[in-house]
């Protein structure tokens, strides 16, 4: 694990529990810190045998086969193309890369390699996610004439240091990389991909306080994100993802069809760990349904919060498909289309125009 905390991150409060749901399939070998010491803190608490203060000496480590990178994209610089040239599995967390083209390579790469990925994009695997999906393919709601997807997240004046990145529109950690890509890849998940798309960006936050020195930052990434194009099903598509402000409403997902209509809303604002409410409506006029997941689709870990429970989902996929050579997503190619989603929303914005999609 690079990236391992002892007491604090994404890596300690999701992976470390996700992983230790599933000792069946894996053993904590070793983590990688930011330095000797805190590396060393933390194998304690993953129980780990070993601990770096350099997370390249891992990548060759006899013992270790599946290297996850949980540090963000900008301290990332080199890692997943080290852990593929080692010969090693490797999760990634999202984003893969700076835009398609480097995780095209990255994908290309692991293929010529002959090692498995997985990507960060987990929460496709929401039992009301994975629901909705079968619902609409079943033909719930008939041929499918329009969709919606709207995210509104509320954010801070004051942040920590730590967040810098968030707000430079050059780093690849910003809310079109990070609300874009979890929101997007899962409402494609849904409903499929865009063929042709147009794109509004813009900045409505300009400035935000940094909370260890009091300075104020210029905010360069945009804080407003509106799509609107066709998908591939012919079906008409929106989306309108909102950071910023007191308040926010999380996400909702409305699939209307010549025979009904499905809405998906989350229960608060959170990102990556929402709780879900689905239901649905028949043309007759007949009272709105509240649908229950069935049980097939619920995780095996009962009571764990959603993004352990998803983040357990892909490692339980992924150790099926190291023993199998067999295909799942989220993997870099589900990365790469994500990716290719995101950079042509901003080659639109950018132009002025609409855009194909591939």
């Amino acid at each position: 694990m690079v990236g391992a905390h002892a007491e604090r991150g994404w890596a300690r409060n999701v992976h470390l529990p996700a992983l230790s749901a599933s000792r069946d399939e894996y053993e904590i070998i070793a983590v990688a810190g930011t330095s000797r010491e805190s590396a060393w803190a933390a194998a304690r608490v993953w129980g780990a045998q070993h601990a770096f203060d350099d997370a390249r000496a891992i990548m060759t480590h006899p013992q270790v086969d599946l290297i996850t990178i949980a540090v963000q994209l900008p301290q990332r610089d080199g890692l997943v193309e080290a852990a593929i040239a080692a010969g090693k599995h490797v999760y990634s967390e999202w984003p893969l890369a700076l835009n398609a083209e480097i995780a095209e390579r990255f994908r290309a790469g692991a293929q010529a390699a002959g090692v498995r990925h997985a990507v960060g994009l987990q929460s496709r695997h929401h039992p009301a996610v994975r629901y909705l999906r079968d619902l609409i393919a079943d033909g719930l709601v008939g041929e499918v004439l329009s969709t919606s997807l709207t995210y509104s997240l509320a954010t801070p004046e004051v942040w920590s240091q730590r967040y810098a990145a968030l707000f430079d529109h050059t780093k690849g950690v910003n809310h079109v990389a990070v609300v874009g890509g979890h929101c997007l890849d899962m409402y494609r998940s849904i409903v499929g991909d865009f063929t042709e798309l147009s794109a509004t960006l813009t900045t409505r936050i300009r400035r935000v306080t940094l909370q260890e020195t009091g300075n104020e930052i210029e905010v360069t990434s945009p804080d407003q994100i509106v799509v609107a194009g066709l998908l591939e099903s012919g079906a008409a598509s929106s989306v309108h993802l909102m950071t910023g402000g007191p308040q926010g409403d999380g996400l909702r997902i409305e699939v209307h069809g010549r025979a009904g209509r499905l809405i998906l809303r989350s229960t608060d604002d959170s990102l990556v760990g929402p709780e879900f409410v689905l239901t649905h409506a028949r043309v007759n006029g007949s009272p709105v349904e509240r649908l229950t997941v069935p049980m097939r689709y619920q995780s095996a870990l009962t009571g764990a919060p959603s993004p352990v429970s998803n983040v357990h989902q892909v490692y339980a996929d992924l150790a099926r498909t190291i023993r199998t050579e067999q295909t799942f997503e989220p993997d870099f190619a589900t990365a790469v289309r994500t990716h290719r989603l995101l950079d042509t929303i901003k080659q639109s914005a950018d132009m002025g125009e609409r855009q194909r999609l591939p």
